[in-house]
């Protein structure tokens, strides 16, 4: 009879691991599935540092370290010393384990930047031409808006013959699905290598010894925070998510230009849009028009520009464009530059980050009438061929951001004005004239940009190899 109990008994266990075998398999089938997210170059660093979670959920969730689930013992009385010491372990643990993390993220970084691989390279290999347009797009956390992005590109006439660059400041499985997902044009993916998120606890991104923002000057010198002597011009105290933004868009301005093997010798332009834009069929088309009318009729304007932030109505205005003084607050969307602009913006490369500014484009604004050779011209578009869809974003405080509603305002605009796209020819309604008005002092600094190391990493950028 007992040995009888003790047969069902062993059975019953042996079914119980072998329920549990079949799950712990299908799990790890899965995972593996899920790893898609990751590029083929970087899977095998995934594995040796991700044994219960992927390396993105250690950065994100910035998860203290698992600890073994032993019994819980009962709370004991200790003395402030003992739970001071312990807060002590605990965040130099912590610490390690991040330093860690970043390290491996570093790695990564460093490797794919080097590597420079694109995606569909041969696919369209016989279809783009050597100095066809290239697009980079500045990227940062929003990928609802960045799908919004892709699928207008996607739509766009001529898109394969274009290089489509991703320059990211923060790694993301989701971000990188929706980038795998392009099909319909060559992809490069860079990412800018002194991120927050790569430094999450020392510059430049929040080191714990930095000033606070409002803390007086004086206050800080007796604290001996790190940054004490450098306050910007209202006296506050650098935020690295404030900083990052000017950072990677100087970084990535030069690395495309001067870093990307491909481009080495480009003759073409360059487009610079953000993850939150939404460009028109046609932007390819319009492009083309411009640039043979800069050559015939503008020779000395400086930047083609997609368009600005009003939406005029495309029934008088879909084939005409302006020249005029470049203006941040205007022009900053969409902006299409030559090599010739880009090596005499980069010979402004101290002034530009040394004005104490965190927006890039108000930097800008203060090269043009500080250091540039002359005041920048800018050919725009009347009926704008590229839409700002972001309502929400560094600069927008929203509770909710609803992308969708976006998309629709922009495609009823498109799809009303769709006989209007692709026009024949492009016609200059105004011109300034060859003596006329200088370029366009900006009429406020906005500060963030105070710190001496901002100023001499920003100004590194030139020389790294």
């Amino acid at each position: 009879m007992r040995f009888r109990i003790y047969k069902r008994k062993v059975v019953l266990l042996t079914l119980v691991v072998v329920i549990c075998g079949l799950a712990f398999w299908s799990s790890g089938r899965q995972k593996k599935t899920d790893s898609g997210s990751f590029p083929k170059e970087v899977e095998t660093v995934r594995r040796s540092i991700s044994s219960s979670s992927s390396i993105n959920s250690h950065i994100q969730e910035q998860a203290t370290p698992a600890v073994s689930r032993g019994p819980v013992p009962r709370p004991a009385v200790q003395t402030n010393n003992t739970h001071q010491e312990k807060a002590k372990d605990k965040a130099k643990l912590f610490k390690s384990e991040v330093d860690n993390t970043s390290l491996v993220y570093r790695g990564i970084v460093f490797q794919l930047n080097f590597d420079q691989t694109i995606r569909n390279e041969e696919k369209f290999k016989t279809v783009r031409q050597k100095d066809d347009l290239v697009v980079v797009v500045q990227v940062h956390n929003r990928p609802d808006y960045l799908k919004l992005l892709v699928d207008s590109l996607r739509r766009a006439r001529n898109v394969e013959n274009i290089l489509l660059i991703f320059s990211h400041d923060y790694w993301s499985p989701e971000i990188n699905k929706v980038v795998a997902s392009i099909d319909f044009c060559q992809v490069l993916q860079i990412f800018f290598p002194f991120s927050i998120q790569l430094y999450p606890q020392e510059f430049p991104g929040n080191d714990p010894r930095d000033c606070p923002r409002d803390i007086p000057k004086k206050d800080a010198l007796k604290l001996g925070c790190i940054n004490a002597e450098y306050p910007d011009s209202f006296g506050h105290y650098r935020e690295a998510k404030f900083s990052q933004t000017k950072h990677h868009w100087w970084w990535k301005l030069h690395f495309v230009w001067d870093r990307v093997r491909v481009l080495k010798d480009h003759k073409g332009l360059i487009l610079l849009i953000e993850e939150d834009h939404y460009l028109s069929p046609d932007f390819i088309h319009l492009l083309k028009l411009m640039t043979a009318l800069k050559r015939e009729q503008c020779t000395d304007c400086d930047i083609l520009s997609l368009g600005s932030y009003s939406h005029i109505s495309y029934s008088s205005k879909a084939n005409k464009v302006e020249v005029k003084a470049w203006k941040s607050t205007e022009h900053n969307m969409g902006m299409a530059l030559s090599r010739e602009t880009y090596q005499k913006l980069i010979q402004c490369t101290d002034t530009f980050c040394t004005y104490d500014d965190y927006n890039w484009d108000w930097s800008l604004q203060h090269l043009t009438v500080s250091c540039l050779p002359s005041y920048w011209k800018v050919m725009v578009s009347e009926a704008p061929r590229i839409f700002h869809a972001g309502d929400c974003g560094m600069h927008h405080k929203k509770a909710s951001c609803m992308p969708i509603n976006q998309k629709t305002k922009i495609e009823n605009i498109l799809q009303s004005s769709g006989n209007q796209l692709f026009p024949k020819n492009l016609l200059i309604t105004k011109r300034l004239p060859t003596n006329g008005v200088g370029g366009v002092a900006p009429h406020v600094k906005n500060g963030g940009w105070g710190d001496i190391r901002d100023h001499e990493l920003c100004k590194s950028y030139v020389q790294l190899q």
